[in-house]
């Protein structure tokens, strides 16, 4: 039986969004898995741009970038140790923002993402964002800061103008506290 899985179906999203070329940022690199799914939908001529606040997640990070890209793919590829509340001088508006919430899996669980700086993120996401691009962002509330993501975050976004952001939720309604996946898309 397969049930619903917020990362894939975040992963479809982006591959019908994304195109050679394109500035993207992960803003919560992890173990690099999204990073590279980012990486491989821009090519040789986009630019990444990855966070994350654990040096170990970084490092995680470049190597299976180094293990999978080539160099020309490597040097527009830019990883800072920071957190996402701040994001890095981007010279081009990013097509996508991505954010994978919650603690680096096989890491300290007690390090996760938090709803202070994953909403002051968001505030500055979205200026960044080009028309036509998105914010794609999968939460966990099956932990208890992810529970409070999850509160604060359906609050925030459905507050956002309708005339300028479309905002969809997807997640399985019958799985209590289950995964689930905000696509946020800025009109042309």
């Amino acid at each position: 039986m397969e049930t619903f899985n917020a990362v894939k179906y975040a992963h479809q999203l982006w591959e019908k969004l994304v195109k050679p070329g394109d500035c993207v940022v992960d803003a919560t690199c992890g173990n690099g898995k999204d990073t590279l799914v980012l990486a491989r939908l821009i090519g040789e001529t986009g630019t990444l741009i990855g966070l994350d606040i654990q040096e170990a997640a970084l490092i995680q990070t470049r190597a299976l970038l180094e293990g999978e890209l080539s160099q020309k793919q490597l040097g527009r590829t830019h990883l800072f140790l920071q957190s996402h509340e701040t994001f890095p001088a981007i010279a081009e508006k990013p097509k996508l923002i991505v954010y994978n919430l919650g603690y680096l899996p096989g890491g300290d669980k007690k390090i996760t993402t938090q709803v202070e700086t994953t909403l002051k993120s968001l505030k500055k996401s979205l200026p960044l964002i080009e028309q036509g691009g998105a914010i794609s962002l999968a939460c966990y509330p099956g932990h208890d800061e992810g529970l409070r993501e999850e509160q604060a975050l359906l609050e925030w976004m459905a507050h956002l103008s309708p005339s300028a952001w479309s905002v969809s939720l997807h997640r399985c309604l019958n799985r209590h506290r289950s995964p689930f996946l905000f696509w946020i898309k800025k009109f042309l």
